[in-house]
């Protein structure tokens, strides 16, 4: 048989390396800011235009290259950082595995200028589509100049998988924050289509924070400091009343790298416990300093997402480091640690441990899964009654027909036919209960209907503001504007639904420098949560999550009614179901979401009895 097997070109082999580093134009600003800094830069300025489609651009004033190393790092896998194994696990740098300006030359047309402070002329290369078209000495200034124009376009498929400029432009918006919160002694100047939107100068983290997230944290940010032999953690943390419905101000960095860590955030909002809503996300801002060899941040291609060797130690540092900051700060309780007088005389204080009595305990099983590492999470509940499962069979029966709603496919229409879900057809009777505060079982002529009652209000809701459009809304004024600051990246988002939002009733204007005044909200928005509410869009608007690209006023219909429809846990009146199913009788696709999922599930007698029989 003939050889199928060939080495790919390096043009190919670049780009589909591309499509794991560069992923979008953020993807390469983020690239380009921790090269200038890992170039000793102090001052670094990122220019874009167009969303970062077409230019990217990164001044910096770091050591330069020599003209041999300028060409060497378009080459994939090379590094200044590694020469031997070992390096990989003492890695304090940003960028190291040298795929980046591989990557970045596959897809765009890169221009780059560098000059070493003892070179007297610099460096000029032009690639195109992994081809140095032009080398040549050129004037420059020390430091490194590179420019990325036209990004994707030798790949239109990926361009046009692109989001819209107010998207991608969020995206670089959130990537440039937090290089420069990770970095606060290193000046950065961000110019967004000829405006200056930031232009911060070096110092202290705590003025950085405020230059990036605004002013008005200044009385609420508390200070965090915690060093163990393991790892040690300091930053700043906010007070409770600074907690807002979304949670872009949460920034978490593992040896001056951010990360995306589930288990951290939640350690964190563990310490806030019973101090915010829950539906409210404090801010911080924290650094994890820890050997190298205890992490490995080579787990995603952004290396975003890393493994600690120990994270359930790291778990306990931070959430004690916030807890101790709270508590410091007389923002949360202190805990008397004082042993009480009863405890005192107990007989296990008084009485020594004889041999005896360490043989009993050791045996026991309680100590024998604190002794062995790690097992305090795992401990196994002994004597655990068994019937608890049977007493929820029923419901899981109901869950396997009727909860179909929580698989992310929408339901076509045909299965909707087939099933024989018509509404109008049947006969009610007017008897309705709530099962778990989640689902309303509404009995009909021949068997009943379990109903999602948050889904069923999305439907509701959505039906409801699409009507809007073509009608007046009453727009409730308020008495005194209301002033509230976002973060850049949220800022960028709300300007660009303004418009559609006034068709809502909201009556939002910018006010600059990231701050808007709210002049007036729907007449059901309750007075003195207005902000709250704000919060809240943008949360659920920047969470959106669709397969679909959605116009802008589809994707808001869709993201309110999702936002202020009731709860899955909210307690219902027999009054409140009955007139949600009447409302939900009245909409034109009853059956669905505003996303696709089923809204209920029909059972006849036969196969309730049927469930109950197996269950």
């Amino acid at each position: 048989m003939p050889d199928i097997i060939e080495l790919l070109p390096d043009h190919i082999a670049n780009q589909i390396a591309a499509g794991e580093v560069i992923q979008r134009p953020a993807s390469a600003v983020k690239e380009l800011l921790e090269n200038a800094i890992d170039a000793g830069a102090t001052y670094i300025h990122l220019i874009i235009k167009d969303a970062g489609k077409e230019l990217i651009q990164v001044n910096d004033n770091g050591k330069g290259m020599s003209p041999t190393d300028a060409r060497l790092s378009f080459e994939r896998h090379a590094t200044s950082k590694i020469r031997s194994i070992e390096d990989l696990f003492q890695i304090y740098t940003m960028g190291f595995r040298g795929e980046a300006l591989a990557s970045i030359a596959a897809v765009a047309q890169v221009e780059l200028k560098t000059k070493t402070e003892e070179d007297e002329l610099g460096t000029y290369i032009f690639i195109e589509n992994s081809t140095v078209k032009i080398q040549e000495p050129c004037q420059a200034a020390t430091g490194t100049s590179l420019s990325i124009k036209n990004l994707f376009y030798n790949v239109p498929a990926r361009r046009n998988f692109l989001k819209s400029n107010t998207a991608e432009t969020r995206h670089i918006l959130e990537e440039f924050s937090r290089v420069a919160l990770a970095f606060p002694e290193i000046s950065f100047k961000f110019t967004n289509n000829n405006t200056d939107v930031f232009n911060v100068e070096g110092g202290k983290l705590k003025q950085r924070i405020l230059s990036l997230l605004g002013n008005h944290l200044q009385p609420k940010l508390v200070p965090v400091n915690e060093s163990t032999d393991f790892v040690s953690i300091h930053g700043f943390i906010a007070s409770p009343e600074a907690a807002t419905k979304t949670r872009g101000n949460q920034f978490f960095f593992v040896n001056n790298r951010f990360i995306k860590n589930a288990y951290l955030n939640y350690a964190v909002s563990q310490a806030y416990k019973e101090l915010i809503g829950k539906d409210e996300f404090p801010l911080f801002v924290l650094f994890i300093q820890i050997e190298p060899k205890r992490v490995d941040i080579n787990v995603h291609p952004t290396k975003q997402e890393i493994k600690f060797e120990e994270d359930r130690i790291i778990y306990s540092v931070v959430n004690s480091a916030v807890k101790h900051a709270l508590s410091k700060y007389s923002i949360a309780p202190s805990l008397d640690f004082s042993l009480d007088s009863t405890i005192e005389s107990l007989q296990a204080v008084t009485q020594p441990f004889a041999k005896n009595i360490q043989e009993k305990t050791k045996a026991n099983y309680l100590f024998q899964s604190f002794g062995e590492k790690g097992k305090a999470h795992f401990l196994e509940k002994k004597g655990d009654a068994q019937q608890w499962k049977e007493l929820y069979k029923v419901q899981h029966a109901f869950q396997l027909q009727g909860d179909q709603e929580t698989q992310a496919e929408p339901v076509a229409t045909s299965q909707l036919e087939n099933a024989n879900l018509n509404l109008q057809k049947d006969t009610f009777k007017q008897e309705f209960v709530q099962l778990h505060q989640g689902y309303i079982i509404a009995t009909t002529k021949t068997g009943c209907l379990l109903i999602n009652q948050h889904l069923a209000h999305q439907r509701i809701l959505y039906e409801r503001y699409e009507q809007v459009i073509s009608n007046q809304i009453t727009i409730q004024r308020c008495l005194i504007p209301i002033t509230f600051e976002l973060a850049p990246a949220d800022a960028v988002l709300l300007e660009s639904i303004l418009d559609e939002l006034k068709l809502l009733g909201y009556d939002v204007e910018v006010f600059g420098n990231h701050t808007f005044i709210i002049q007036g909200t729907p007449a059901d928005v309750k007075l003195g949560s207005e902000k709250e509410s704000m919060e809240k869009i943008i949360e659920a608007y920047k969470h959106e999550q669709s397969e679909v690209k959605l116009d802008k006023r589809e994707k808001l219909f869709r993201m309110m009614a999702m936002q202020r429809a009731i709860s899955s846990t909210k307690k219902l009146a027999t009054e409140e179901m009955e007139e949600l199913f009447q409302q939900l009788l009245l909409c034109e696709q009853p059956q669905l979401s505003p996303n696709g999922k089923k809204i209920f599930a029909k059972l006849s007698v036969n196969n309730f009895m049927q469930l109950i029989q197996h269950a």
